[in-house]
C-alpha cells in the first residue's frame, strides 16, 4: 500500500511554479525585457517574492529585504544628473542590486520553503534527467548547510576573542574566511555522498511521500508568469 501525505502547508507553492517564477523574473527584471512596455508587470514580479516571504510568516528577510531594495532604488533615483566619477560608480552599483536583488530574494525563497524529496518528485512529473536534478537537488542543501556553518565559525571566533570590529581587522577576516572556505569543500563532497548514499543515482523510478500537484495559487502565478510572455510577445512586435 502507498501512502501519500499532503504537500507541507507552509510551501504553498508547486516547485515546478517556483522555477517557473524564478525564469521569468530572471528574464523581466534581471534581464528587463521588454523595459518600454513591461512597466506594470516588472513592479508585480519585483514586489512578489517579499510578497511571498510575509506569507510564509519570514517578516524580519521580508523586511529587510523590502528595505534594501526601497532604498537602494530612491537612491539611485537620487543620483541622476551631474555625476562625479565616485558617484556614477554608486550609482551603477545601486542599478545593479536594485536588478539583482528581487531575484535574490525569489531564490532565497524557493531554497528555504522546497524539500528536497519534494523537488525531485517534481522534477519526475516533469521527466527531467536525473543528471540535472542530482546537482540541482545537492545545491539545495549546500547553502543552508554553509550558512550554517559559517555561524558556528563566527560563534567560534567571538569565544576566543576575534570580532570584526578588532584592531586586526585582516586577522578577523581571516580565520573566517579560510575555515569557510575548507568547509565549502569538505560539505559539496558530503552532500555528494549523501545523495549517492540515498540511491540518486539509481536510474530506477522512486516512490514519494509528496503529493505533487498544482493549487489555486499555483494556477494565478502561472497565468501571471504566461501574461508577461504573452505581454512581452505583443509589444515587441506591435510596439
Amino acid at each position: 500500500m502507498e501512502y501519500r501525505l499532503d504537500r507541507n502547508v507552509h510551501s504553498l507553492l508547486d516547485p515546478r511554479t517556483k522555477l517557473l517564477l524564478l525564469f521569468t523574473s530572471s528574464v523581466f527584471v534581471v534581464g528587463n525585457a521588454g523595459e518600454r512596455w513591461m512597466v506594470v508587470f516588472y513592479w508585480i514580479l519585483v514586489y512578489l517574492p517579499v510578497l511571498l516571504l510575509l506569507v510564509e510568516k519570514e517578516w524580519v528577510a521580508a523586511g529587510i529585504a523590502g528595505a534594501i531594495y526601497v532604498g537602494c532604488y530612491f537612491a539611485q533615483m537620487a543620483l541622476q544628473h551631474d555625476l562625479t566619477a565616485l558617484e556614477s560608480a554608486l550609482a551603477l552599483m545601486l542599478y545593479i542590486i536594485t536588478k539583482i536583488l528581487p531575484t535574490v530574494i525569489l531564490a532565497r525563497y524557493i531554497v528555504r520553503t522546497t524539500k528536497v524529496s519534494e523537488f525531485l518528485a517534481a522534477m519526475k512529473r516533469m521527466h527531467v534527467t536525473d543528471k540535472l536534478t542530482i546537482p540541482i537537488s545537492v545545491i539545495f542543501r549546500f547553502f543552508p548547510t554553509v550558512a550554517e556553518e559559517s555561524r558556528a565559525i563566527n560563534d567560534a571566533m567571538r569565544m576566543r576573542g576575534i570580532e570584526m570590529g578588532a584592531k586586526k581587522a585582516t586577522e578577523a577576516v581571516e580565520y573566517r574566511m579560510v575555515p569557510l572556505i575548507a568547509s565549502c569543500s569538505i560539505i559539496g563532497e558530503e552532500l555528494s555522498a549523501a545523495a549517492m548514499t540515498r540511491g540518486l543515482d539509481v536510474g530506477k523510478k522512486r516512490s514519494c511521500i509528496w503529493n505533487i500537484r498544482f493549487r489555486l495559487l499555483d494556477w494565478i502565478v502561472m497565468t501571471l508568469c504566461a501574461a508577461c510572455f504573452i505581454w512581452w510577445g505583443i509589444g515587441r512586435f506591435y510596439v
